[in-house]
């Protein structure tokens, strides 16, 4: 599987898209659960069924694209591949000085959001993007290596990555987050998104309360065949800064508020681009018992 990964890391998109289409339709095809999960959560936001399907076909797409993405040279710069939509938001808010929090959720191509960040303004300041490893040991240690790249580190989803976030913010560094995922148990509160409860992770309020951080919100919009010719680019990066008074209330702490407001802010970004959307996720499941733990209780003492 390594050296297949490897291989399609050289195909152009031109080639994995299309590839990766197909493997969601196979994918909602084959899988009943899947096919009613996302037809809900379609349906329950107004999307129409011409939408819903492309988003089937992007969901594909994001499996497809991971290979160019995770096995890209360290040396290979993005370059023109991608551009920036209001870069300014994120520039404005790193001389602010006081750490900069990232908020993107599972919509269009995430993975670049990161790696965008790292080359445009890595050197100046650099990013820790909390990930949860993969079962797979080959993937887990391809995930690693290729989000470890200049400008950019990884934080697994324990204590002392949380800790590791922590010190980061308060070096007036920048970490990146993908709040509409569901924590674990206690790690999370239930409040409204798309009109439905839903667990939610309350860690992005915490890193505001605990460090003053500014937040800007990032998308990763994949463009079409057509579109990639008329901007000769890939992929477009839309910043937004969070409003001040939205930052105010992510800073006070109150747990069910600032959860509330996130996924505000994440069905808003949702909405600008709803068929590049997970729709697939199960976001409204139950929480997994087990809780964020470091690799032991020394390493705690020790921070």
């Amino acid at each position: 599987m390594p050296r297949l990964f490897s291989m399609l890391s050289r195909w152009p998109l031109a080639v994995l898209h299309p590839i990766g289409s197909l493997l969601g339709w196979l994918a909602y095809l084959l899988s009943p659960s899947y096919r009613k999960r996302l037809k809900a959560h379609t349906q329950a936001v107004g999307m129409g069924v011409w939408r819903r399907w492309s988003a089937v076909a992007h969901a594909g797409k994001m499996v497809g694209e991971l290979p160019r993405l995770w096995g890209r040279p360290r040396e290979q710069a993005l370059g023109k591949t991608v551009q920036w939509a209001n870069a300014q938001a994120v520039s404005q808010a790193l001389a602010e000085g006081r750490g900069l929090l990232l908020l993107t959720p599972h919509l269009g191509c995430f993975e670049i959001t990161a790696q965008a960040y790292a080359e445009h303004f890595g050197s100046l300041k650099p990013i820790t993007a909390l990930y949860r490893p993969a079962k797979q040991a080959w993937l887990a240690e391809m995930m690693r290596e290729s989000r470890n790249r200049p400008g950019m580190n990884t934080s697994p989803a324990t204590l002392s990555g949380v800790r590791q976030m922590l010190r980061a913010l308060k070096k007036g560094e920048t970490v990146g987050l993908l709040p509409d995922q569901v924590p674990p148990e206690g790690m999370g509160v239930w409040t409204h998104f798309f009109g439905r409860p839903a667990y939610t992770m309350t860690m992005a309020a915490k890193l505001v309360a605990q460090t003053g951080c500014a937040v800007v919100l990032l998308r990763g919009e994949r463009l079409g065949p057509v579109a990639r010719l008329q901007k000769g680019c890939d992929y477009i990066v839309h910043a937004t800064r969070v409003a001040p008074d939205v930052e105010q209330i992510l800073a006070a702490g109150d747990a069910a508020q600032s959860a509330a407001a996130v996924n505000r802010l994440m069905e808003d970004l949702i909405m600008q681009a709803p068929e590049q959307y997970l729709w697939g996720y199960n976001r409204y499941k139950q929480p997994r018992s087990e809780i964020l733990t470091s690799a032991s209780s020394s390493s705690e003492a020790r921070t």
